[in-house]
């Protein structure tokens, strides 16, 4: 080493603390956003790109790196969050699906820490050296992840490790999409005939899982299905949804399986049923819920529990209108028109409050189980877990008191909220928990607010959830009565006060 490079080292030596890096990125970052490329040439524009692309992915390792000590040391609790997830969903405004993506990175390439405290290596070690040396990304990762994970329990370790290499070294020349059609080849020479999957495979992905309902409030299913499970559907399916069975559009249509049915009323339906295959398994799965619904509600006393039952909230004038959704306490959107039909059938609870002022109108339901009147009435106000950023909707909460009910909080609608078992457990005293109030004035009197103890951000103040109060443009104005109506919507209304 010469003079000159000796000299020159001083000079490009860059600070250790962590803190003070980030700063300086942060700083360089707001400089080149300012920056204007015009000056530069075609070659420098390209080199400018790769060089960013590279940050980006070694970003990704120091991410990693991060969130496992974020984890390791419980660090989200000072601002009042329960888990990772939850930080990096509604702390870092991420949202569940990216938070998701984050973690099963972090999971795959980042340095746990063992029982004896030491450092253990990456799951996925040749691809945490792939995206440390900023050649692969997150999405590599992820393909590469799924790929790993698809591999059955019989192969032995040793090929494990192989394989991932290979798919490490393979990703460092692939798109993610290159990588995901390597990795079904990988499988393929790995288990040609399925003969190494075995029942933990099957059982380790199994999966029913409802997707978000889109605009037209319509939801599909993702689904993987064991063997057994699929050979009793699709009998359920050959006995429900046979032509002619389960009809809800043909009155005179058989209900329940098509064993114990008329067979002449059967084959006359079927000459009827225009249905799709899809649809008549659809209203099969309808007519087996509601034969279950039936077969519940006989067996069920009064318990206190709502999720077992039809409840929604709706306010006076999408009732009368019969126009609008209705909220679920599973947290499903339902047409106010659906909602008549459905409740028909129902032992329904139904709590109707003012449209204009959100003030309760009517608190009823089918039977008189009065056990169940302020779990009603806690639906109706908050709908879902009052904690800020809390997706869970109103059946998976718990009656949450303040003051605690230890500490003299009385069972009391206003001294009530809806919280989930997490976050219900979540309040207290010490630092990391939270507290909450009932706000009296402002833009959300009414609502339940939380607020972290001794938060790392006082200036927040105390916070509400937005998720289950979407109505971003409330008509605040003066309003007459409401004028009377004669609806299906206000009929069912003055049919259940009645009662």
């Amino acid at each position: 080493m010469d003079a000159d490079q000796t000299e020159a080292e001083p000079s490009t030596a860059l600070p250790t603390d962590p803190a003070t890096l980030v700063a300086m990125i942060e700083g360089a970052t707001v400089a080149l956003a300012a920056a204007r490329f015009t000056a530069a040439t075609e070659e420098q524009l390209l080199e400018i790109a790769e060089v960013l692309e590279r940050v980006h992915r070694r970003l990704d390792a120091v991410d990693a790196a991060l969130l496992v000590e974020v984890s390791d040391r419980g660090a989200y609790r000072k601002d009042g969050y329960l888990s990772l997830h939850q930080y990096l969903s509604s702390g870092l405004r991420l949202g569940d699906g990216e938070a998701r993506r984050r973690r099963t990175s972090v999971a795959a390439i980042g340095r746990f820490t063992g029982l004896q405290g030491q450092t253990l290596p990456p799951a996925r070690l040749a691809t945490a050296d792939a995206v440390t040396d900023g050649v692969i990304g997150a999405a590599h990762v992820r393909e590469i992840d799924a790929i790993m994970d698809r591999i059955p329990a019989a192969v032995d370790p040793l090929t494990r490790e192989q394989a991932e290499a290979q798919l490490a070294a393979v990703a460092r020349e692939l798109t993610p999409d290159g990588v995901r059609a390597a990795g079904i080849r990988l499988l393929a020479h790995l288990d040609p005939d399925g003969s190494l999957t075995d029942e933990r495979d099957r059982k380790r992905h199994r999966k029913f899982a409802l997707m978000p309902q889109d605009r037209r409030l319509m939801s599909k299913v993702t689904a993987s299905l064991t063997p057994a499970l699929r050979a009793r559907f699709e009998l359920l399916l050959g006995s429900w949804a046979a032509p002619g069975m389960n009809n809800p559009a043909d009155p005179e249509s058989p209900r329940g399986a098509c064993e114990v049915a008329d067979p002449a009323a059967v084959a006359a339906a079927a000459e009827r049923d225009d249905r799709t295959a899809g649809q008549r398994g659809h209203d099969a799965l309808v007519a087996l819920l509601d034969a279950e619904r039936a077969l519940t509600a006989a067996a069920t006393t009064g318990n206190g529990r709502l999720s077992s039952q039809i409840v929604v909230t709706v306010t006076d004038k999408e009732l009368r209108e019969h126009a609008g959704v209705a909220l679920t306490a599973t947290g499903t959107r339902l047409p106010v028109a659906e909602l008549i039909e459905v409740a028909a059938d129902a032992t329904p609870h139904l709590a109707v409050f003012s449209h204009h002022t959100g003030q309760a109108l009517y608190l009823g339901r089918g039977r008189r189980l009065a056990s169940k009147a302020q779990r009603l009435m806690l639906f109706a106000r908050d709908r879902g877990c009052t904690a800020p950023g809390c997706a869970a909707p109103f059946s998976r909460t718990q009656a949450h008191h303040f003051p605690d009910y230890a500490d003299g909080g009385p069972t009391d609608v206003d001294h009530l909220g809806a919280a989930c078992g997490r976050h219900n457990r979540s309040v207290g005293k010490a630092l990391g928990d939270w507290e909450t109030m009932l706000l009296i004035d402002g833009p959300h009197a009414g609502r339940i607010a939380w607020r972290p103890v001794a938060a790392r951000y006082p200036r927040k103040g105390w916070r509400v959830n937005q998720i289950h109060h979407a109505e971003l443009l409330p008509d605040q104005g003066p309003h007459a009565p409401p004028a009377p109506g004669d609806s299906r919507g206000e009929a069912y209304l003055a049919r259940l006060i009645a009662a």
